[in-house]
């Protein structure tokens, strides 16, 4: 299965892929696409312009792969120029190109994980992070997921709760 964990940051991306593979070791890690980018501002349109080019590419490099598990897909930098773009902090240039990219690179995923902030379970990022731009980019990417549900493509799954509760729901959908 091929699968992308997307969300916004301090969502819980890492932690639950690092939980999945220690349970199926078998899995391609593709890490966050940001740990392999020297970027001079990483909250900026030109930066997740950046993101999800790497990202794009590597979907499609690992195409033949059949059990690759993605921190991060093309959908997630999207999300993030379209919460740039309702803060007013970009013209939103780039999110039509950017989508067009996304949408080629779902043709070769099965299942993308999102994971939303939950209030129940949150997730403590330090003080210095863009919380407006958080907030933003899960709603932006919920929509995003939404409109891309309704016309078919991968399965969309989203998981809340504890790190135990979304570790059994994804092995759970790996298996079924």
């Amino acid at each position: 299965m091929r699968i992308i964990v997307s969300g916004t940051h301090g969502s819980g991306k890492s932690t639950l892929i690092a939980d999945f593979v220690a349970r199926r070791p078998e899995y391609l890690v593709l890490g966050d696409p940001f740990e392999d980018l020297d970027l001079d501002d990483p909250a900026s349109a030109a930066s997740f312009a950046a993101q999800l080019r790497l990202t794009a590419s590597r979907v499609r490099e690992t195409a033949g792969e059949s059990t690759v598990i993605s921190e991060r897909g093309p959908l997630d930098f999207v999300a993030y120029l379209a919460a740039l773009e309702q803060l007013g902090r970009s013209d939103g240039a780039l999110v039509a190109h950017a989508t067009a990219i996304a949408d080629d690179s779902l043709a070769n995923v099965d299942l993308v994980v999102l994971l939303p902030l939950d209030d129940r379970h949150p997730i403590r990022v330090p003080v210095d992070e863009d919380m407006a731009l958080r907030e933003a980019m899960d709603a932006a990417l919920l929509d995003l997921a939404d409109e891309r549900e309704a016309v078919g493509g991968p399965r969309f799954l989203t998981l809340g709760g504890d790190p135990a509760s979304r570790l059994d729901y994804l092995l759970a959908a790996t298996t079924a």
